[in-house]
């Protein structure tokens, strides 16, 4: 399971920001996580919350997961395609010269504070 390490890296880069910007305490964290990154959001809630409550500064901090959809892109046709659904090949012209746009991100997208 690579969610807690992951988790410890989420942790690591919040309360940076946080001190950062003089914070003392974090509501919540809002995560863009790709379809197709490989990470189990629900494994990463988890690990979120058995770390996050180890930390002051994060008790009780909510974590939120934006699931971000997988998009190929075919460079034969020029047309996006659902990741998931079709994989490598492109579903409109049958091309195989194909990359991803987007679905394999993993990155904090807000840090919430409570209000004062």
């Amino acid at each position: 399971m690579h969610e807690l390490g992951i988790v410890f890296y989420i942790i690591r880069d919040v309360k940076a920001a946080a001190e950062e910007n003089h914070v003392e305490q974090v509501s919540g964290v809002v995560m863009n996580i790709g379809e197709v990154s490989t990470i189990v959001p629900e494994y990463l809630t988890d690990c979120w919350r058995w770390a996050a409550d180890k930390e002051a500064m994060l008790r009780g901090c909510e974590l939120k997961i934006n699931i971000i959809p997988a998009v190929t892109y075919c460079e034969d046709c020029g047309r996006e395609y659902g990741t998931v659904e079709h994989g490598r090949t492109c579903p409109h012209c049958g091309s195989e010269h194909t990359y991803l746009l987007r679905g394999n991100e993993v990155e904090i997208k807000e840090i919430e504070v409570p209000n004062s």
